[in-house]
């Protein structure tokens, strides 16, 4: 049986409030989905910092610090953009950890890359680590589960014994 985002969610404010440790998020793709799920959570107030929605390029780089070579090089759909709107969620919002989502929901390609492809990435003072992955389905679905991918993330990061180091 699979669980749902909420349920993840659940675990993630629960461990999160119990380790005294803070989240925040930054948005591309899911728009804010991530910050809406844990906000869905009872006792969210005492680990959910803030989020930023960063759909264009702009907010990227003027609110997370995204550095625009980077965007201009790589397209916003890429590791390091990811890695970077993590680590940017984490200083704007005054977090422990922050956590990130970028890619192609569809219906076309963006930047190159093919619809489904997503990064998610999650920081910590210990550095940031981004994955890759390649969903299907509608545009919907492909949010969906970059949003609930995102939660897995910050939950693994939670359980571990220690925060990722940068690579």
């Amino acid at each position: 049986m699979s669980r749902t985002a909420q349920e993840t969610a659940a675990e993630v404010v629960g461990v999160a409030i119990a380790k005294g440790i803070t989240v925040a998020t930054a948005e591309s793709l899911t728009a804010g989905m991530v910050a809406a799920i844990l906000a869905n959570t009872p006792g969210a107030s005492g680990m959910l910092q803030g989020g930023v929605v960063a759909y264009q390029n702009s907010v990227k780089a003027t609110v997370l610090g995204v550095s625009p070579a980077l965007l201009a090089e790589a397209g916003s759909v890429d590791a390091e953009v990811a890695r970077a709107m993590a680590e940017g969620a984490r200083e704007a919002c005054g977090a422990d950890i922050g956590v990130s989502t970028t890619g192609v929901a569809g219906p076309e390609a963006h930047d190159g890359k093919d619809v489904g492809t997503v990064f998610i990435a999650v920081a910590s003072g210990q550095g940031s680590e981004a994955f890759g992955y390649a969903f299907s389905g509608s545009r919907a679905e492909i949010r969906e589960q970059a949003a609930a991918a995102a939660l897995d993330r910050v939950l693994e990061l939670l359980r571990g014994a220690e925060l990722p180091r940068v690579k």
